[in-house]
């Protein structure tokens, strides 16, 4: 039976029983009983305090047993309610105990994902994004009622995806340095920066910098006049809600054609298809090869659209077959989060 039901079922025995006891001790009491007198009585033989009796029950047999039946009847209904209580509390806590753990043992356990600082709607928008695209992160906030919130999100859009989805926590504020690096930083890919103030993004941004100088950070900036001293500080990419916004409207307005394109391609859950990239690594299979060769749609359904050069900005768009793969490039293709795997492997691959 569920704890809850337990504790609801005692309060209502309990009530059941107080009144049973009023109206057999008004009754057994005879016409001299007041109904206070039969409070009293039914309170102190129930809390076992053993105060006097109102009216002495030597001469009255049947007043005498209906008191037996009830102080057995009033303990057992007390017992039954301290342990619905009692359970509740520490299956309750032990439960929260040990789901914390588990977590923090899987959090361990994560290499090269990602960290969620704070959880206003951009960070929404980014947990929506890594949860169905299969990324693993860690989530990062000092306030319980958001991460809650931020759990029950996760969860609708479960329901929404109809698949499990992968969702850890860190409670505590993310400028802690011992924060960061309990939710794995320093194993970490890269960290998203969504708290509440430029101020507190810039000052993580240093804090993150110097605990994983190789890691990336992407930070929310509401000031534009902040983006270049959080590029100072040590972010990688500073991000405007609000241009970005402008951006979109205006892309509405000038080309509805290809963002409605883009739009369904995000919304759709089934497929997941985003437009993503994997980098060539010297050991590849794929290195020295050309795209014709690497027949990378055929073995992983993923659609290249570009190629960026190694140790450059240049991009290569729709490159040609006889183009050759070389390391340290970039393939950028839109696809699944499988393609991505697959794609992944050929890219880290020696036969």
């Amino acid at each position: 039976m569920d704890n809850r039901r337990r504790i609801v079922i005692s309060v209502l025995l309990f009530l059941g029983v107080f009144l049973i006891g009023v109206a057999g001790f008004k009754i057994f009491g005879g016409r001299d009983w007041s109904i206070l007198d039969a409070v009293y009585m039914t309170a102190i033989t129930i809390s076992t305090i053993g105060y006097g009796e109102v009216r002495d029950l030597s001469a009255n047999p049947a007043a005498r047993l209906f008191t037996v039946i009830f102080i057995i009847l009033s303990l057992g209904t007390i017992a039954f309610a301290v342990s619905s209580i009692t359970a509740f509390i520490v299956e309750g806590e032990l439960k929260n105990l040990l789901g914390r753990r588990k977590m923090e043992k899987e959090i361990a356990r994560l290499k090269d994902h990602y960290l969620v600082c704070g959880s206003d709607e951009t960070a929404q928008t980014i947990v929506r994004e890594l949860s169905l695209t299969g990324r693993d992160f860690v989530l990062v906030d000092p306030s319980p009622e958001k991460i809650q919130q931020m759990t029950d999100f996760v969860h609708q859009l479960e329901q929404e995806s109809n698949r499990h989805l992968k969702f850890l926590y860190v409670q505590g504020a993310p400028e802690d340095d011992a924060v960061l690096l309990k939710a794995g930083l320093d194993r970490a890919r890269g960290v998203f920066l969504s708290l509440p103030t430029d101020e507190a993004n810039l000052y993580v941004t240093i804090t993150a910098r110097s605990l994983n100088p190789k890691i990336r950070i992407v930070a929310k900036g509401i000031d534009l006049k902040s983006h270049p001293k959080m590029k100072k500080a040590g972010a990688d990419s500073v991000i405007s809600p609000t241009y970005i916004g402008g951006m979109r409207m205006a892309s509405e307005m000038i080309r509805p054609a290809a963002t409605t394109f883009l739009d369904m391609m995000l919304r759709d859950r089934d497929r997941g298809l985003r437009v993503d990239e994997v980098p060539v690594e010297e050991s590849s299979t794929l290195a020295g090869k050309t795209i014709a060769e690497a027949r990378l749609e055929e073995k992983t359904s993923a659609l290249l659209v570009a190629v960026k050069e190694a140790g450059t900005e240049n991009y290569v768009f729709n490159p040609p077959l006889e183009r050759v793969i070389k390391p340290g490039e970039v393939l950028i293709f839109i696809g699944n989060p499988e393609a991505r795997e697959k794609l992944s492997e050929l890219a880290r691959k020696n036969n």
